[in-house]
C-alpha cells in the first residue's frame, strides 16, 4: 500500500531530524507508528470496562433502592419537616 501525507514545514523538518539523528527511513518509522497505534487501540478498554471495579462498590445494601426511591424520598422529607 502506497500512502501520502502532507506535513507543515515544522512537522516535517522534526521528523527529518528524528529520521537523521536515529538513523531509520521514513518507511520503517511509519510502518512502525502504524503498528504501535493499532496496537494501542486494540487494548483501549470501553466506558464499562473502565468503570466495572466501581460498579457497586460503595453499595447501600438496599437492593430495592431504585424501585423504592419515591417511598424513602417521602419518609426522608417527612422526617425532615417534623422536626
Amino acid at each position: 500500500m502506497t500512502i501520502s501525507v502532507r506535513l507543515d514545514p515544522e512537522t516535517e523538518n522534526s521528523l527529518r531530524e528524528h529520521l537523521r539523528r536515529d538513523r531509520i527511513s521514513l518507511s520503517d518509522f511509519v510502518r512502525d507508528a502504524m503498528r504501535e497505534k493499532l496496537a494501542r487501540d486494540e487494548k483501549r478498554l470501553t466506558p464499562y470496562e473502565i468503570g466495572e471495579p466501581l460498579f457497586g462498590r460503595y453499595a447501600s445494601g438496599d437492593t430495592d433502592r431504585s424501585s423504592s426511591r419515591k417511598q424513602l424520598l417521602r419518609e426522608k422529607l417527612d422526617a425532615k419537616h417534623r422536626r
